[in-house]
C-alpha cells in the first residue's frame, strides 16, 4: 500500500499555529487538505473508507469517500439510488440465493457473523423465520465486554440461535490491541482482523459457503470504483495467499516476536488461505442489499424478537445514538481515534446516516454533530488505558503525535479543528 510522507518539521513553519496557511501544512494519510461537507449530510472528504487490516502499516495512504463536483457525498447519491431500487426483485433474488443453500437435514446453511446488536439480531432472525434458513452465528468476541452487550448477547442466543463464539488470547490481544494504538492509531485492529477473517474459517471447516452481514458498507461511505450493485464482500478483506506479507499492528509478522508474540500466537488473526476459501465457493453477501435497511428499524426489530436492550445510561459517549455498537469497551476509542485522523467522529457516522433515513434533517444533524462530536468517551477510559497498559500521559502523547497539522490547530492550550463543519 502506497504510503504518505509523515507530519515532520518545516523549518520556519509551526504545524498547529492558528496563524499557519493551510497550503503550507502536510497532511496525513493522503487526506485532502482541504475539507468539504456534504451538502445533503454532515459527512466530510476526510472519511476512511476500510483497508485491508492484515496489511495496514504505520502512514498507510487511505481510501477516502468520494465526492462529486455538487459537493455531494458518496454515500448520499448511493440513497438516491435506492430510491430506484424494485426491491420485490431484490427480495426475490434473496429467495433465490436461500433456494440454493438451504439445507433439507437441519444442518446449517448459513453462517451470520455478529455480536448480539441490532443488525445481527435482525439478519439472524428474519433469515431463519421468514426465509426458512438454519443459521448458526458466529461471534468473535469484543475486546471487553461491557454490561450491556453481553446480555444482549445472551438474549440473542436464548431467543432461538446456535452460536460459535471465539475469544482469543487476553494476553496476545491486549498486546496487538496496544502496538495496534501505538502505530496506526487504531485500536480496534485486533477485532476487525478476527470479525473478518474468522467466520470465513468457520465456513471452511464446517462446509458453510453461504455468509450474510447484517450491514453494507455504501449506506456509510462510498470509496473509489465501488459499485452500487455491489453484494459481494471483497475477498481481499477476509484471505491472502501464501506469500503474502502480513502486518498487525502495524508490525510486519516476522518483527512480533521482539514484543513477545509468535506465529503460533497469531493463528487465531490470520487471513484464510484465499485457495481454501476459492475451493469452499464461499460467497459473503449483504444483507441490506437485498432488504431496504434502516437502523432504526432494525433497532425496533431487534427488541421486539430478540430482546435486545438500547444502553441503559442514555446516549453513548460521543453521540446522541442509544442503539448503536454497544458491546465492547474499546468502540468508543475507535471512533475517538477516527476523530483525531480525521476531523469526523461518531456523531457524524450516526447524525449522516439518520439524515440519508429522513430521520433528521441536516439543520438537526448539524447541531448533534457540534454538540457532541469528538467528546472523549470518558465512561471506559480507565478500562481502555488498562487493558493496552499505558498511563493518561502516554495516551494523549500518541495522541497528540496523530494529530494532521491541515485538520489541527493549537489555539490557547487547547485543541480545535481547523475546518470544522457549518
Amino acid at each position: 500500500m502506497e504510503q504518505d510522507v509523515l507530519s515532520k518539521p518545516i523549518a520556519g513553519v509551526d504545524l498547529y499555529s492558528p496563524q499557519t496557511n493551510i497550503d503550507d501544512l502536510p497532511s496525513r494519510f493522503g487526506l485532502p487538505k482541504k475539507v468539504v461537507y456534504c451538502k445533503k449530510c454532515v459527512e466530510s472528504n476526510q472519511r476512511f473508507m476500510g483497508s485491508i487490516p492484515h496489511a495496514d502499516q504505520k502512514g498507510d495512504k487511505k481510501d477516502t469517500t468520494t465526492f462529486d463536483d455538487e459537493g455531494i457525498c458518496g454515500a448520499c447519491r448511493y440513497f438516491e439510488f435506492k430510491e430506484t431500487i424494485d426491491w420485490a426483485e431484490r427480495e426475490r433474488q434473496l429467495m433465490d440465493l436461500c433456494d440454493q443453500y438451504r439445507s433439507h437435514d437441519g444442518s446449517y446453511d448459513i453462517l451470520i457473523p455478529g455480536s448480539g446488536g441490532k443488525d445481527s439480531c435482525y439478519a439472524s432472525h428474519i433469515m431463519k423465520t421468514k426465509y426458512n434458513m438454519n443459521p448458526l452465528t458466529v461471534t468473535w468476541a469484543p475486546h471487553i465486554y461491557t454490561d450491556i452487550g453481553w446480555k444482549n448477547f445472551q438474549s440473542w442466543i436464548h431467543s432461538g440461535f446456535d452460536n460459535q463464539l471465539y475469544t482469543p488470547n487476553g494476553q496476545i490481544h491486549r498486546k496487538l490491541t496496544k502496538l495496534a494504538f501505538e502505530n496506526l492509531l487504531h485500536p480496534f485492529q485486533p477485532f476487525v482482523l478476527g470479525q473478518y477473517s474468522y467466520v470465513h474459517k468457520v465456513a471452511i471447516e464446517k462446509n458453510i459457503p453461504f455468509i450474510m452481514y447484517g450491514d453494507y458498507a455504501p449506506e456509510k461511505g462510498v470509496g473509489t470504483g465501488i459499485d452500487f450493485t455491489t453484494n459481494i464482500l471483497d475477498p481481499a478483506l477476509f484471505a491472502c495467499k501464501e506469500d503474502q506479507p502480513l502486518y498487525f499492528g502495524g508490525v510486519h509478522i516476522d518483527d512480533l516476536p521482539q514484543y513477545g508474540i509468535t506465529k503460533k500466537d497469531l493463528i487465531p488473526y490470520m487471513p484464510a488461505d484465499v485457495e481454501k476459501v476459492n475451493q469452499a465457493k464461499i460467497q459473503s453477501h449483504y444483507l441490506p442489499f437485498y432488504l431496504n435497511y434502516d437502523p432504526q428499524k432494525c433497532y425496533y426489530y431487534a427488541a421486539e424478537h430478540c430482546g435486545f436492550e438500547p444502553n441503559p445510561d442514555g446516549r453513548t459517549d460521543g453521540t446522541y445514538t442509544k442503539y448503536q455498537s454497544l458491546d465492547d469497551k474499546v468502540d468508543g476509542f475507535h471512533y475517538y481515534t477516527w476523530y483525531i485522523k480525521t476531523g469526523r467522529a461518531r456523531t457524524t457516522e450516526d447524525a449522516a446516516l439518520e439524515i440519508r433515513n429522513k430521520h433528521i434533517t441536516r439543520d438537526e444533524g448539524l447541531a448533534l454533530v457540534r454538540k457532541f462530536d469528538g467528546e472523549l468517551p470518558k465512561t471506559y477510559f480507565k478500562d481502555f488505558l488498562q487493558f493496552i497498559d499505558i498511563n493518561e500521559e502516554r495516551f494523549w502523547e500518541i495522541i497528540d503525535e496523530n494529530r494532521p497539522p491541515h485538520l489541527w490547530k493549537k489555539e490557547y492550550g487547547q485543541w480545535q479543528l481547523r475546518q470544522p463543519i457549518s
